[in-house]
């Protein structure tokens, strides 16, 4: 778009000098909600623009409701449906150009970083002259984790068309095709039980099948939700936003999802990634003595 070559990446925002009074972040991802609850904390002024109706759209719609809602406490303008059309200079800031239920906005900006998701940097290999196939997420794979075009090409983490964009999905990839390579094909990339947060004040996180997705495959399931801003491991911290949701099959008892907002999210999902992962059912997590007082002794009463 005009003037994209202003736009900062999160390393250029990582190492400035001095936060900017005013910072817009482009896209309503991981990257623009966690670096905005660090510059709005340390005083600046942030706005969020997303293109979509709603933010966070990996993760539960309730619970990046509430985090939204938490955002905009701090301070930060969150707008939605906001489509971003170009930058300008404007003296010695920004000027972000977008338009919104059909007329044209427009943000000042001291700095305006890119936060709206990345691409696998392949386009300076010529992937083409080795006959490897390719999409707009990354090299077109099989089960394997090798070319589908290629037989001598493998690709793993980004830069392979294949499971979520995340850093330990990342490294499995890399040891599946290490093996692959010494040993010929025999081993498949594993993504169950692969969680993933946001990490904000508080974290947003999950694993497995969201409400929307579990519906969409037919599964018989029994969902939990509720808001947790009144429950000891929230109010002993100070924290006003928190909840979680779980997806418990009906008949197995598997879990199929589990999503959680609140003090040591990131951490606690963890336990319902190894429950995933390893099959294990609701009523065993529910047998679990977990040490108390931690965010983890929650988990018995979200199931």
């Amino acid at each position: 778009m005009p003037g994209e070559e202003l736009l900062a990446t999160s390393e250029q925002f990582l190492n400035i000098d001095a936060l900017p009074r005013r910072v817009v972040f482009v896209g309503g991802g991981y990257v623009s909600f966690e670096f905005a609850h660090v510059a709005v904390r340390a005083g600046a002024e942030v706005t969020i623009l997303h293109r979509g109706p709603r933010p966070l759209e990996a993760f539960d719609p309730d619970l990046a409701g509430l985090l939204v809602g938490r955002t905009r406490a701090l301070g930060v303008r969150v707008d939605l449906a906001t489509q971003v059309t170009g930058f300008e200079r404007a003296g010695r800031g920004l000027l972000v150009h977008a338009r919104a239920e059909g007329r044209e906005r427009c943000f000042e900006a001291d700095l305006a970083v890119h936060g709206a998701g990345r691409i696998p940097d392949l386009d300076d290999l010529d992937l083409g002259a080795g006959g490897i196939e390719r999409g707009p997420w990354g090299v077109t794979v099989n089960r394997y984790l090798q070319s589908v075009s290629n037989p001598a090409v493998y690709a793993a983490g980004d830069a392979a068309a294949s499971g979520p964009p995340l850093t330990p999905k990342a490294g499995h990839d890399t040891e599946v095709v290490a093996q692959n390579l010494l040993e010929g094909n025999h081993r498949q990339p594993r993504y169950e039980g692969l969680a993933s947060a946001v990490f904000t004040v508080p974290a947003l996180a999950a694993v497995g099948l969201t409400e929307e997705a579990a519906r969409a495959q037919g599964l018989r399931f029994r969902p939990r939700w509720e808001d947790t801003s009144s429950w000891f491991s929230s109010t002993r911290v100070g924290e006003t936003a928190s909840g979680y949701k779980t997806l418990v099959e009906e008949g197995t008892g598997r879990i199929l999802g589990a999503h959680l907002l609140g003090p040591h999210a990131e951490e606690v999902i963890n336990i319902f990634a190894v429950a995933s992962r390893l099959g294990l059912a609701a009523e065993d997590l529910k047998q679990t003595l977990f040490a108390y007082p931690t965010s983890a002794s929650d988990v018995p009463f979200m199931l």
